[in-house]
């Protein structure tokens, strides 16, 4: 059966673009959203009427439910919702400015909700969809200079976590996906960003933190449209996973830093069991 996409985050070169052309190679129908929907246009064009861009700042609530109305009276309703956009800035816990840390949560969490939000009616009223979250390896693996970043993206898996519990007895199913380095233009905004960080014993180690971006630029080890043709793999599994992580790197980054969680949990459950109250009363 043919089924209808709803992508944000659509810029050349992009994840975004990546889940379209995945969709599409599936004879699916597909919907992507762009901030600057002109640069689309070309793209969109070798598809016809399969594709509908739509112009969409995610983190503007009267966009989104105008977005997503314009989407499913074109193409009579939405199947599957790809959470893509999103954006990562650098910083140190202590010393990023306010703003730009309230500025990541609306765009890559805040968003997600409203998007999320406006999607899900219809898909209860047909009893069927699906959400797809587009974490991160940083949703579950923080790193220094990243930390609000992986925030935002820890707050994503929170959230996807409970959602899929909440909406499964209505047919609808939810997937996180985490990519680890990913060659899309994710990383080229790094080469014009200089560090800005006022407390300087945090200069150092954000000045490695952007040259290891701006060097990985042009390089990631992953594939965006492997990656997205991985995710259809796994939405097609039954029963399907609960996340996708994308890599070998992210993989194995993943894997490592949930094994030393548990076993420091381990180490000290005889702390944490000592803090309830005695089973005699």
């Amino acid at each position: 059966m043919t089924r209808r996409w709803f992508i944000t985050g659509g810029t050349p070169g992009g994840f975004g673009v990546a889940f379209a052309e995945a969709a599409l190679e599936t004879g699916d129908r597909v919907v992507l959203t762009s901030r600057r929907p002109h640069e689309m246009a070309a793209w969109a064009g070798r598809y016809g009427d399969r594709v509908l861009v739509v112009a969409l700042d995610v983190t503007d609530p009267a966009q989104v439910l105008r977005a997503v109305r314009a989407a499913e009276e074109h193409f009579g309703g939405i199947d599957v919702l790809v959470n893509n956009a999103g954006r990562g800035w650098f910083g140190s816990i202590e010393g990023m400015d306010e703003s730009a840390v309230r500025a990541m949560f609306e765009l890559n969490f805040f968003a997600v909700l409203s998007v999320t939000r406006a999607v899900l009616p219809g898909m209860r009223a047909r009893g069927d969809g699906w959400v797809v979250n587009v974490s991160s390896v940083a949703g579950l693996v923080a790193a220094p200079g990243f930390g609000y970043y992986s925030a935002t993206k820890f707050a994503v898996e929170a959230v996807t976590e409970t959602l899929r519990d909440e909406v499964a007895a209505q047919g609808i199913s939810v997937l996180a996906v985490e990519p680890g380095a990913t060659r899309t233009n994710a990383y080229a905004g790094f080469v014009d960003e200089p560090v800005s960080e006022p407390i300087p014993e945090y200069h150092e180690m954000l000045d490695e933190v952007r040259t290891a971006f701006v060097d990985m630029d042009g390089v990631q080890p992953g594939d965006p449209h492997r990656g997205a043709r991985a995710v259809i793999t796994a939405m097609a599994q039954e029963p399907p996973p609960r996340r996708l992580i994308l890599g070998n790197s992210g993989f194995d980054a993943v894997s490592d830093s949930l094994e030393k969680a548990l076993a420091d949990i381990r180490s000290n459950e005889d702390l944490s069991r000592r803090a309830d109250f005695p089973a005699d009363g």
